[in-house]
């Protein structure tokens, strides 16, 4: 199975790309989301794959991100939709816009992509919704983590600057997430006249 190639690109085109790994040239199939990621001839390229077999052929896809080939997995297992209608449908936008739309039900996102009916449509609304609202469940969990990790560091730096801890929350509270660095220093400029660092 092919998981990856990372080479020279050898050929850009609309739906495909061919890249030389180690003097094998690899035509995978993309989207145009993918596409946009693609550097230019000559240039290293590195590509998720995804290989799909059938009676009478091989055939290579190539993803930008893990995300975009999982999806891929998730459409091209919905009864009607095959490999060249996956890849159309994640040409549709970011593979984060897609999850929300099926998450949201919009179908319509869906019958918009060629060779995607309103029947198919529904029916990948409704075979992918519950796993794709737990995938997105799990990456805005992880994102909260992460700011709230951000958040307790900028806390603490705020608590060695000589704030108190209740006074150092009150001056994060209402700024954007961001580093803790970030955080720290919008904070000082929030309290304006408080302590000095």
């Amino acid at each position: 199975m092919i998981a990856a190639v990372r080479g020279e690109v050898l050929v850009r085109r609309p739906d495909h790309v061919v890249i030389d790994a180690n003097g094998v040239g690899y035509r995978l199939t993309v989207s145009a989301e993918t596409l946009k990621a693609v550097p230019a001839t000559g240039r290293e390229a590195f590509l998720h794959a995804e290989l799909v077999s059938r009676d009478d052929s091989l055939a290579l896809f190539g993803f930008a991100s893990e995300e975009e080939r999982d999806l891929f997995g998730e459409l091209v297992s919905v009864s009607g939709v095959g490999p060249k209608v996956a890849i159309a449908t994640l040409s549709g936008g970011p593979a984060r816009e897609l999850l929300r739309a099926i998450a949201a039900g919009d179908a319509k996102r869906f019958q918009a992509v060629p060779g995607i009916g309103k029947r198919t449509a529904e029916r990948i609304i409704v075979e992918l919704r519950d796993k794709v609202a737990g995938s997105l469940e799990q990456g805005v969990a992880e994102a909260l983590v992460e700011a709230g990790d951000a958040r307790s560091l900028a806390r603490d730096g705020l608590v060695n600057l000589g704030y108190a801890p209740l006074e150092a929350e009150q001056m994060l509270d209402g700024l954007a997430a961001g580093d803790p660095q970030e955080l720290i220093a919008g904070a000082l400029r929030k309290a304006g006249t408080g302590k000095a660092a």
